[in-house]
């Protein structure tokens, strides 16, 4: 009998679960990266967010047409779909400790509502632009001139914006008053001077309602409202609907590759998506036989391995009443080494591998054979996703036989909480201005949700958002970091936060004492001499109390 993947149901347990499952652990972390695709800040802003290793770049468009530049959301919800959903894509590295699933739903929906706000804005630019052309090109040419402007670093140039635009506007009134000419060129002409106008009062209800509903959400997703991500166009109603088809496949896809049992070693960049390696334990020694007389029993590196595993699962239980370890997810990996510098992986393919899982009996040859030399190797890890998904901590156990010596690796990885640019809050728009007749004191003003600048470069986009290949060509895009993972891609480490890296210290010594318990009870029962193996994992027991994180990677030779 058999599971959905193709494991037999008797060693599902082994294995662990086929699907991991973030559930409520991972909320937090997976809304706050969600917020990003409704939020209205420059793009530039998420550079910030950019950690050590793994660097975006805002891709800029042409110099003259900086009005068609997206906003954070809008370059964060086009660069993720792109990626993640996009026909023929590179392999992407797992999230753990977020569902990335839900933040590409939240992608979708917020173009969604942005895609509905341009048609409507189209209509506007149609009827109150394009068919005043002159008028709407000399209107977009100005509030070019002054976006320019207002880019200076000079205070008095970057004044110069407002100037322009009061003065061209006294222009336009004394254009309508002393217009040069008559019968139906002169009303056209007066009317390509007020349509735009008229346009940019309409476009800018749109632009408010919509700017309200995005902030909302925005606000929403990091209360814990876990409001939901509304996008009908995944589900098709009809077998005439393939786009819809295609994009609930893409989906499907993307979560079976978050469940894979791959993983990629990028050096001193640790494991992508489990983060650096922050300490390692090794306990190595001679096999030597108990009895002199007697030969020990063969047993392979395979077998430790299932002890290790059998052992981790009684991680959370303990003698006193005390809370502990939460159940950590226990699976086997299968590590590939790729470039520091590497900007694509692949994942392992061939029979051995269906659904971007290694079967079992693969893994367990990986385990036995690949222990010296070029291929890939066998890791057990154990997991917990801590501080609702915020921390990722994994301690990764491998086994190899080399000659008569025996060598048990404990190291442990973290990644820490995603930066703090996901987490803020959008803050109301207001200025404090000093009071008119008490001049020592001050005053908040409230702004408008949508400025004048913000209604003219969503009104222009309106145009082209239809085909986002010349969108991105005229106003920029953001490039994610290759490989990408969309939670190790933004993650801080976490030894800023105390009690973060209190959890990732003290998971150490409780996780080797195990690993080497289980370890020598194998040994013991096939007849090894565990005498210098007992004294090596005391030694190494007493060194982990005085654990310190430290880059275990970057080897200084």
């Amino acid at each position: 009998m058999s599971v959905p993947g193709g494991i037999p149901s008797g060693i599902e347990d082994l294995f662990g679960p086929q699907v991991p499952l973030a559930g409520e652990e991972g909320q937090k972390a997976t809304y706050a990266l969600a917020s990003a695709a409704y939020r209205d800040s420059k793009v530039t802003e998420i550079l910030k967010a950019d950690n050590e290793w793994h660097k975006s770049t805002v891709k800029p468009g042409r110099k003259l047409t900086t009005l068609f530049e997206p906003n954070l959301g809008e370059a964060f919800s086009q660069a993720v779909i792109d990626r993640m959903l996009g026909v023929g894509r590179e392999p992407l590295i797992q999230s753990f400790g977020i569902e990335p699933q839900v933040v590409v739903e939240h992608c979708l929906a917020a173009n969604g509502i942005r895609r509905r706000r341009d048609s409507a804005l189209r209509i506007v630019m149609v009827l109150c632009g394009l068919l005043f052309l002159p008028g709407l090109l000399v209107w977009l040419l100005v509030f070019q001139l002054r976006r320019i402007i207002a880019r200076s670093e000079d205070r008095r140039t970057g004044a110069l914006g407002n100037v322009l635009l009061v003065a061209v506007g006294a222009l336009a009134v004394l254009f309508l008053l002393k217009i040069p000419f008559s019968g139906f060129w002169g009303w056209y002409a007066r009317a390509a001077v007020v349509a735009p106008v008229a346009g940019w009062f309409w476009a800018k209800r749109i632009c408010e309602n919509t700017a309200r509903d995005l902030r909302e959400r925005w606000d929403a997703l990091l209360s814990g409202g876990g409001i939901g991500a509304k996008i009908p166009e995944t589900v098709p109603t009809g077998p005439q609907e393939t786009a819809a088809e295609k994009l609930r496949q893409a989906l499907a896809r993307l979560s079976a590759e978050q469940q894979s049992n791959s993983v990629f070693y990028a050096g001193p960049k640790g494991i992508l998506g489990m983060g650096t390696r922050w300490g390692s334990w090794q306990l190595a020694e001679e096999l030597v036989p108990a009895d002199p007389t007697r030969e020990i029993h063969p047993f392979r590196a395979w077998d430790v391995i299932r002890a290790i595993h059998d052992q981790l699962r009684m991680l959370e239980r303990g003698p006193l009443n005390t809370g502990g370890f939460p159940t950590p997810s226990i699976r086997h990996w299968i590590v590939t080494p790729i470039a520091e510098g590497a900007t694509a992986v692949s994942r392992p393919k061939g029979t051995d591998v269906e659904a971007f899982q290694v079967k079992p009996h693969a893994i367990q040859e990986i385990c036995n054979r690949q222990q010296f030399g070029s291929g890939d190797r066998h890791y057990l890890g154990v997991q917990w996703v801590l501080w609702d998904g915020q921390l990722v901590l994994t301690m990764l156990i491998t086994v190899t036989v080399l000659h008569h010596t025996l060598r048990i690796e404990v190291t442990g990885h973290a990644l820490g909480p995603v930066h703090g640019l996901f987490t803020s809050k959008p803050e109301p728009k207001e200025k404090t201005v000093q009071k008119s007749v008490r001049f020592w004191e001050t005053r908040t003003v409230k702004l408008p949700l949508v400025d004048a600048d913000e209604v003219v470069r969503l009104s222009a986009r309106a145009l082209f958002t239809w085909y986002p290949p010349l969108l991105n060509w005229l106003g920029g895009q953001l490039v994610l970091p290759e490989p990408f993972g969309l939670r190790h891609a933004w993650a801080d480490q976490p030894w800023r936060h105390r009690f973060m890296a209190d959890d990732a210290l003290r998971a150490a010594t409780p996780v080797l004492r195990v690993v080497h318990a289980a370890a020598l009870r194998v040994l013991k029962e096939n007849g090894v001499d565990i005498e210098k193996f007992g004294a090596r994992s005391a030694s190494l027991s007493a060194q982990v109390q005085e654990v310190s994180p430290h880059k275990a990677d970057v080897y200084d030779a």
